[in-house]
Parts: structure tokens; C-alpha cells; sequence
């Protein structure tokens, strides 16, 4: 069992001891220490929290917690019912509440589940307000309501429509071009909350066709839901067998976005990103960010077009705060979560969909030639698993030693340690959502990415068993 508190939010398996997984006392826990900071640092005179949740099967138990723990500490909530993470963060604003609650694991298995916290502006919260929550919840001091002043309960669940009304509405949206191409596009929605979404965007985009794979909302995920190559075989022979222009795939909670192309062929979660800001920034000048572990290419592409590229730590949080502090039109995360400031500062597969659809329309090109046209790296993506006697920090501290000042190297511990050479770079950090060192690397072919992951590899190897 595991349980996991970062600026991801609360997050652990279901069942078992309580504080050793995501158990019903832990939920009311951290939820009830939410809604007390949330009603802290708020002059509302009343209280209000948006809550969603994606389709895993611990959802609706969860959710019944997550309401009723509010309600508790006399705070007012809006139930959304099963909604996107995106969807969520959207109705914050949009409803001017104090915060939001999503019921989601993301990418892990069927398992996990979290709670991902929002403040007022439908973004996740700082490290520093995370903390603060955190030491309300460990301290247990906990003021409930009286039953005159108990929160009361709503319900909204029409509100895919307002985001999908919102994704049409942007400028660089052109259903009349996506129309025109006579798009035949398959989708694997994981069996989760994209189920219904993601049809019901492509249609009113003017796709011709959907193919719609796992489009069943009951969070029996038919293979491991994070949007990766080796678990799109399904969604890549859908889309040869139907002779399909590409696929989309998405995570339980659809704020991530990866893409197949009409050869079966994998467009890429790194690109996704990438072909996103090249549209974007073919029309609107301006800087991008995207997070330490993703690809070159985006810097690349920023550079073409006469804007700046800048690197945050990883997690999404930390990606909004450089783009804000940078004044970033686009930027996001590569395992193919697209920030667009335009809607909201939040990963949104559904604006990824529209705008990338946009741009195949446009450009008249297929999705693998689309592909092509930008510089290729190769990402190796690595991980370790953590035992309880193995100090991570010490480990990264020998590495950062071991490649300090050496010439040719250049080195950030902005989040773990990244290493970057002339010819790739990489990035080796603790996982903020699960139990494990990640080790990515990044090359110009697939054999020097795995050469340099495996030459760190191997030095943690050396590290540990001294």
C-alpha cells in the first residue's frame, strides 16, 4: 500500500491501513484540512468548491466522502459528476468558487485514486500552500460545523458541454477547416471519463468519422492507462485496420494527450506538445515553457519562430508559475499535456485535440509527415524503484558532485539533477506520484538515448551498493 502527498495532490492505493493508503479516514482527513485552509484564506462569504471525478471504481465511493467532509466544515460544493481534470479547473473560474476538488489517480492503475487540490483559480496549489494544508491535517485540530451551518450540496452535470463550447471558441479553432478534411479519427478513452467527451468534441469539430475505442465511463481500464506507445497496440491497429488519418488517446482524467499516426505509427507524447506550440506560434508570437524532462524539440521550434524557450521543474504547478512568470502563449509538459492561457492554465487534452486537428486541416499533410517536419530526438524513459533504506538525496547529491565543473556539462538542480551535454541531456529526479526514481534521457537516435540513461544507470548501481 502507498501513500503519496505532493503538489500532485494526496494520492495512495485503496484499501488497508489507514495512512498507508488513500483509506476513507485518510480522505475525510485531508479533505476536512482542505476545506478549513480553503475557508483560511478566503474573504467569500460563502464557500464554494467544485468537485469531479474520472470513472475509476473507487470513484463514486470517494466522491461520497469528498461531499460529505466539506459539507462538514460548512463549505458549499458543486458535484460535477464524472468530469475531466481540465473540465474541473475550467468550472473554478467560471463559476468564480474557491477551489476544486478532482477525484483522479491520473495515469496510475485502477488501484490508485487522489484527490488533485485547486485554489480560486482552478490551478493546483504552491509548495508552500500545500504545506500549510499538510500541517493542518497532521495536526488534527479540526473545527466542524454546527448543523444550522452544515454546506449544502449541488449538482451540475452539463458542464462537458461549457467546456467543449469553451474549445470551440477559441480564434485558432477552425471547424470549417477540420470539417473540410473529412477526418476519420479513432479514439481510445481508456474505458474513463474521455469516454463521452471525446466523441462528443470531435463531432461538434466536424470530424466525419470516430472509431471509439474503450468509450465505456466504468473504470475497467483494458490495459495500463497511461497514454504510452507499448499500450496504444489496440488504438494503432484500430486506426490502420479503419484506415483512419490518426488516433487520439488520452489518461483517465484527459489531461494528457497522445497521438498515433494513420501508419499505426506513434506521433510521439513528447510531440504532442511540440506540434501544438508550432501551430500556435505560426500565429501569435510569443515564449513557451515546458518542464525539465521534456523534449528539446519544443526549444527548437520556439526558436524558429523568434520566441524563447524556458525549462520549469517537473509538475504542473511549477510549469504555470514559469509560464506566468515568463509570459509564455503556450507550454505544458511532454508526456503530452498541453497548457493553453487562452482557456485556462491547465493540461487540457480537449484544446490539444482541437488545435492539433487545426493544424493537420491546415497544412493538408498526414499526421507521420506532420511528424517528420520537426527535429527528431529519442527519449529514453527509465525508472527505479525506491526501497525504504535507499536516500535518494544523497544519491543525486554524488551525481550532481561527480559532474560539477566538468567541461562540456551543464548542470541545473532546479528539481533533481539534469545533466546536459552537446549531443543530448539527462534528467534524473524522485517522482512526485509514485514510489521511484525517474531517469530520462534524450538523444539524437534511440541507441545514444539509452547509452546515456544506462551510463547513469549504472553510477546509481555503483552508488548504492557501496
Amino acid at each position: 500500500m502507498a501513500l503519496i502527498k505532493s503538489i500532485s495532490g494526496i494520492r495512495g492505493t485503496i484499501g488497508g491501513v489507514p495512512g498507508e493508503g488513500l483509506s476513507p479516514l485518510d480522505v475525510v482527513k485531508f479533505t476536512s484540512a482542505y476545506g478549513l485552509w480553503i475557508k483560511k484564506n478566503t474573504q467569500a462569504e460563502k464557500t464554494t468548491i467544485i468537485v469531479g471525478r474520472d470513472a475509476r471504481i473507487s470513484g463514486e465511493m470517494v466522491n461520497h466522502f469528498v461531499l460529505a467532509s466539506l459539507a462538514s466544515v460548512g463549505i458549499h460544493t458543486i458535484d460535477l459528476g464524472m468530469a475531466t481534470t481540465p473540465t474541473v479547473e475550467l468550472a473554478v473560474t467560471d463559476k468564480k468558487a474557491q477551489g476544486g476538488i478532482i477525484i483522479t489517480a491520473s495515469h496510475n492503475p485502477k488501484q490508485w485514486n487522489a484527490l488533485k487540490l485547486l485554489n480560486e483559480k482552478g490551478e493546483f496549489l504552491s509548495a508552500s500552500d500545500g504545506d500549510e494544508l499538510l500541517a493542518i491535517a497532521d495536526a488534527g485540530d479540526f473545527m466542524f460545523s454546527e448543523v444550522d451551518v452544515l454546506g449544502q450540496f449541488e449538482n451540475d452535470f452539463s458542464y462537458d458541454q461549457t467546456h467543449i463550447d469553451h474549445v470551440l471558441a477559441l480564434p485558432l479553432v477552425d471547424v470549417d477547416a477540420i470539417m473540410a478534411a473529412n477526418f476519420t479519427v479513432a479514439i481510445d478513452a481508456v474505458n474513463s471519463v474521455g469516454a463521452t467527451i471525446i466523441p462528443d468534441l470531435l463531432a461538434q469539430l466536424g470530424v466525419a468519422k470516430v472509431i471509439e475505442l474503450y468509450c465505456e465511463p466504468n473504470g475497467h481500464f483494458p490495459h495500463n492507462p497511461e497514454p504510452l506507445p507499448g499500450n496504444l497496440r489496440d488504438l494503432s491497429q484500430a486506426v490502420t485496420e479503419n484506415e483512419a488519418h490518426l488516433g487520439f488517446a488520452v489518461d483517465p482524467d484527459v489531461d494528457r494527450l497522445a497521438i498515433v499516426n494513420e501508419d499505426g505509427s506513434m506521433f510521439g507524447e513528447e510531440y504532442t506538445l511540440v506540434a501544438v506550440a508550432d501551430y500556435v506560434l505560426s500565429n501569435t508570437k510569443g515564449n513557451t515553457v515546458s518542464n525539465l524532462s521534456s523534449t528539446r524539440a519544443l526549444r527548437d521550434v520556439t526558436e524558429k519562430h523568434g520566441g524563447q524557450y524556458f525549462a520549469s521543474a517537473v509538475g504542473e504547478v511549477n510549469v504555470v508559475e514559469k509560464m506566468k512568470a515568463k509570459n509564455a502563449i503556450i507550454g505544458g509538459e511532454g508526456n503530452g499535456g498541453i497548457i493553453y492561457p487562452e482557456t485556462h492554465y491547465g493540461r487540457d487534452a480537449l484544446v490539444g485535440i482541437a488545435l492539433f486537428l487545426t493544424y493537420l486541416a491546415k497544412e493538408k499533410k498526414s499526421c507521420s509527415k506532420l511528424r517528420a517536419s520537426f527535429p527528431n530526438y529519442v527519449i529514453s524513459k527509465n525508472k527505479i524503484a525506491l526501497t525504504p533504506d535507499l536516500d535518494v538525496d544523497a544519491v543525486l547529491t554524488e551525481v550532481e558532485q561527480k559532474y560539477a565543473n566538468t567541461d562540456g556539462v551543464e548542470l541545473s538542480t532546479i528539481d533533481g539533477v539534469k545533466l546536459d551535454f552537446a549531443h543530448g541531456w539527462v534528467h534524473l529526479r524522485k517522482s512526485n506520484t509514485e514510489p521511484i526514481i525517474r531517469i530520462y534521457a534524450e538523444s539524437n537516435s534511440e541507441k545514444e538515448a539509452e547509452d546515456l540513461a544506462k551510463s547513469i544507470m549504472n553510477l546509481i548501481d555503483t552508488i548504492v551498493s557501496r
